[in-house]
């Protein structure tokens, strides 16, 4: 099957000018115009001296490589090279040439072309937001996706294309309740046990996308064997972008306190500490999962297993003014409900022996929250120590604070 096979739309940008092909080597004159090199070389060499986009005149014919724009068409086309891998990979795909073809395809779906008529629509549906949209509009098309993902029986592969459909049309679907419903939540728990990491990743998002009110996160935290596999995915050994979706997930469901209580149950707190103590952590996911953390440490069962914890407190610690603004927001209100709120002498010690104190010294003279500079005022008058005085003979000359 050759590339043409696929239903591509060439981005207006990546087409040159003059012959309207995908440029292989863009090159810009005087004017700013890019074109392909062939295309504009050959109409300087007829005897032309103007733009031929704007009939400017040239003041000069030079071509310079427009290297931003070669490497934007390079990244498109192994994008697409990647979609037509994805195709040969799929027997019987045929070939969607026009919209009409995909109202048909959507007319037509039932369990006897499932897998090739979702990948198809699905290769439709990558390329422009206007194809996600026109799909959207047609009668009936995100019931039958929702009917394919929640038909097990179809295999893992149908399950996984739809999930990723339904993924990549998220913002088109207003209606997404049917993902609440018992069969949905079963078949992204199957996804998340038996599904690649892509998939995996799509149906947490998919999970996040409905978790909007206390009923919903209800329903999503009462699903036997959803909240263990949400916290298994964020071990080490998973992708970091499983990680994340997976924090923003059950940062999104943790409101209420039986659903806090029922992630500290299953072990979260010290899977969080593991991606605390991990050297290269992006800084998005050190963020959540202190946030996640600090969602955790509001009730009296969280403060009780963290403040236990001086290897993890030492790790919160340490991400004060280490990483950002939001990642020192977080780790200060972890460090705020333990030691002020829940007044553990235990969890005092363990910060102190960290460097505590003289990090919160150094937030009250920061540029940081006026939430910030209280709790780390709180902090300080718990430790005994007479801030002011301590601001005062602090010398500010030799301490390096970190901008926010």
């Amino acid at each position: 099957m050759g590339r043409d096979d696929l239903y591509i739309t060439v981005p207006s940008l990546f087409r040159c000018p003059i012959s309207l092909d995908l440029m292989k080597s863009p090159v810009s004159l005087c004017t700013g115009v890019t074109y392909d090199r062939t295309s504009i070389q050959r109409w300087l060499d007829d005897g032309n001296n103007t733009c031929p986009a704007t009939m400017q005149v040239l003041k000069t014919k030079d071509l310079v490589p427009n290297r931003n724009l070669q490497r934007l068409i390079q990244i498109w086309s192994h994008s697409v090279a990647r979609r037509q891998l994805d195709a040969e990979s799929c027997p019987n795909l045929v070939a969607v040439r026009s919209k009409n073809q995909v109202k048909l395809l959507v007319k037509h779906l039932d369990n006897n072309n499932c897998i090739s008529s979702l990948t198809k629509i699905l290769h439709f549906a990558r390329e422009s937001a206007e194809n996600r949209e026109f799909l959207a509009r047609i009668d009936g098309f995100p019931n039958k996706v929702f009917d394919f993902m929640t038909n097990a029986e179809s295999g893992i592969k149908v399950v996984e294309q739809a999930v990723k459909l339904l993924d990549l049309m998220l913002s088109e679907i207003p209606d997404k309740t049917p993902l609440l419903e018992t069969n949905s939540l079963s078949t992204i728990l199957l996804v998340l046990q038996r599904g690649n990491s892509d998939s995996q990743t799509q149906a947490v998002r998919l999970l996040e996308s409905v978790a909007v009110d206390g009923e919903s996160k209800h329903k999503i935290a009462q699903k036997e064997g959803l909240i263990p596999e949400l916290v298994k995915s964020l071990r080490k050994e998973k992708r970091p972008g499983l990680i994340e979706a997976s924090l923003s997930c059950l940062i999104a469901i943790t409101l209420p306190k039986r659903i806090k209580n029922k992630l500290i149950q299953h072990r979260t707190i010290p899977e969080l500490k593991n991606l605390l103590s991990q050297p290269n952590t992006t800084i998005s996911i050190t963020e959540k999962s202190l946030k996640l953390l600090e969602a955790l440490s509001t009730c009296k069962e969280g403060r009780v297993e963290i403040w236990h914890d001086s290897v993890l407190l030492q790790r919160v610690v340490d991400k004060v003014l280490k990483v950002s603004s939001h990642a020192t927001e977080h780790a200060v209100a972890i460090l705020w409900s333990v030691c002020y709120l829940f007044r553990n002498g235990k969890g005092q010690e363990a910060v102190v022996g960290s460097n505590g104190m003289t990090k919160f010294l150094l937030l009250m003279q920061s540029n940081c929250s006026p939430a910030v500079r209280q709790m780390s005022a709180d902090l300080l008058k718990i430790f005994r120590v007479n801030s002011k005085f301590c601001l005062s003979n602090y010398d500010t000359k030799t301490t390096h604070v970190m901008p926010f």
